[in-house]
């Protein structure tokens, strides 16, 4: 299959390449800058010069695909929107995968899935809007799909390497929020990038959690970070205004209790998570 890919120069994209590649698919990526392009073609992709505001662009790239894998992160609802929409409007009847997030359903009330009520902080309250225009296609006709994935470690960890590991590093421990009991809703990256090439055979509207199924607590993951960075294990407690100040408005998502299961993608995917123990692959550095 022909695959239009954006956000593939991406911590999560490079992982979706590699994917759709062992897979057998034939891969295009959008790339905003030569940088872009060479990281996409190292990974196997060819590059199609452009940005999230170059909607011809897009809109051709997607015409010229049988299906689309939407990663790029936009800058608000309207970017957002207007990429989606030029996205589909170009694939027409071929499957379109948009990518959202775990963030959106707040905290939890034991372990949830993908019915679960949403509640998001105010950092992914825009989403709602957005995700519903690209669900409404498909009842024209279209083949929308939602992957909404959980935090996303392994590799280079992004948002966890930057919040916590590397300020870390220099405080000589490890920080988490308030007692760090609330669970994280963890997928390995390349257990995600399975997930996406999966997602190109569901049937239209098909909404999933990407998530690993294993949802350990903040504190154990601060505790295996800072075995996997050389300090022992030590870790310390920061109050949500500390984390508010040091990481902004994101703050109020690592904060949050969540715990999910894969089980629909599981069950209607055949899509089976490889990495179940967190902790040890961060105490592995």
């Amino acid at each position: 299959m022909k695959v239009f890919v954006t956000g593939g120069s991406g911590y999560i994209g490079k992982a979706v390449i590699e994917a759709l590649n062992r897979h057998g698919h034939t891969v295009r990526a959008l790339a905003r800058s030569e940088h872009a392009a060479q990281s996409v073609q190292s990974v196997g992709a060819a590059a199609v010069r452009g940005g999230l505001g170059d909607l011809a662009v897009l809109n051709d790239a997607a015409a010229h695909a049988e299906a689309v894998i939407h990663l790029a992160q936009a800058r608000t609802g309207e970017e957002d929107l207007a990429v989606a929409t030029a996205l589909q409007d170009g694939i027409g009847l071929g499957a379109y995968v948009h990518t959202g997030g775990t963030w959106v359903y707040g905290d939890t009330d034991g372990v949830a899935d993908e019915d679960a009520p949403w509640n998001p902080p105010a950092v992914v309250a825009w989403r709602r809007p957005v995700e519903d225009e690209v669900l409404a296609r498909a009842v024209r006709g279209g083949r929308p799909m939602i992957i909404r994935a959980g935090l996303v470690y392994g590799g280079d960890n992004r948002l966890i390497d930057t919040l916590f590991t590397q300020p870390g590093r220099k405080a000589g421990a490890i920080a988490h929020i308030g007692d760090g009991l609330q669970r994280w809703a963890l997928v390995h990256v390349e257990d995600l990038a399975e997930l996406y090439v999966a997602a190109l055979r569901a049937k239209a509207g098909s909404v999933y959690v990407g998530v690993g199924g294993v949802n350990p607590t903040a504190r154990d993951v601060a505790q295996a970070v800072s075995h996997g960075v050389g300090l022992e294990g030590r870790t310390v407690s920061i109050t949500l205004e500390q984390a508010r100040a040091e990481m902004g408005p994101i703050a109020d998502a690592f904060a949050l209790d969540q715990q999910f299961t894969p089980a629909r993608a599981r069950d209607e995917l055949g899509w089976a998570p490889a990495f179940t123990d967190p902790p040890a692959v961060f105490a592995r550095g």
